[in-house]
């Protein structure tokens, strides 16, 4: 039996507990909402939760997608719940937030992909919580214009979609995603003249001259904002880790992304898409 290897010491994760970790897990249980935070295992759950923050998680808990890297459950979606826009609508408003960050499963099963349930929910969340600012973390809609552009028309602030990984390892990890498809789906979003964010994981066994060319491809795509992570083994059945990357190579890769022109980076071991996220939508 392969041993676990021990975790180094800067992958320290913040406790998750506290009076307003448990009003956050209070709301979401209540609500019957999912947040990526528990269906992707993230490791910032502690201090997200504990600052009042959460990624929702529309479209149920069930992707069609099953990607090596992802915890997300994977199988037969439930029809779509007609009353979840507005649960979520409500709930953030209940947690008083002035940002918030929305995603979604996979849904190849329906003929839009979800995207009118997108469209909708975000427009019930800035009814009932007038001057809130939202980033949409969307599915790559096969890069359908028409599915992408309900996205748009409903006018979040920021709209990002993950590139995940390097062009050559993007089969090995990614279940029907393709790295040209990512690259069009945030060229199309950033062309309307809109916000677009992606990121990815190193530690997958990826080389630098990969990462460098992959910051490249998606800065000339028109993103803007870009998160880099290590990429961390969510259960026993999925990809091992190559690689713990140090501190200050992800250091590196912010300032070499900085240089070709990112409006923000994140760019540390514990980063993920939506983390601090309130700070990227004036970016």
């Amino acid at each position: 039996m392969q041993k676990e290897r021990r975790l180094p010491g800067w992958l320290k994760m913040q406790r998750a507990s506290g009076e307003t970790y448990s009003k956050v897990k209070h709301i979401v249980i209540e609500n019957h909402l999912h947040t990526i935070c528990t269906s992707g295992n993230c490791p910032n759950i502690g201090e997200c939760w504990n600052r009042g923050t959460a990624t929702f998680m529309i479209l149920g808990e069930i992707c069609t997608r099953a990607c090596k890297f992802c915890a997300t459950k994977t199988g037969k979606p439930l029809p779509p719940d007609p009353e979840e826009p507005l649960r979520l609508a409500i709930s953030i408003k209940m947690m008083g937030l002035k940002h918030c960050v929305i995603t979604s499963v996979d849904r190849d099963d329906l003929p839009d992909g979800g995207a009118s349930v997108w469209a909708e929910t975000i427009r019930k969340i800035k009814l009932e919580n007038p001057g809130i600012t939202m980033e949409t973390l969307i599915p790559d809609f096969d890069a359908k214009a028409e599915l992408i552009q309900k996205i748009i028309d409903a006018g979040p602030e920021v709209i990002s979609h993950n590139v995940e990984t390097v062009k050559r390892l993007t089969p090995v990890i990614r279940t029907k995603a393709k790295y040209e498809r990512s690259l069009d789906v945030i060229s199309y979003i950033s062309g309307k003249g809109i916000t677009a964010k992606s990121g990815f994981m190193v530690g997958l066994g990826e080389k630098e001259d990969e990462v460098i060319q992959t910051m490249t491809d998606l800065y000339n795509s028109g993103c803007k904002i870009l998160t880099i992570g290590q990429y961390l083994k969510p259960g026993a059945e999925y990809l091992e880790v190559v690689e713990y990357i140090p501190p200050e190579k992800f250091e590196e890769y912010k300032v070499t992304a900085q240089q070709l022109g990112f409006s923000f980076v994140e760019s540390s071991p514990l980063v993920r898409s939506s983390f601090h996220a309130e700070n990227h939508r004036k970016a």
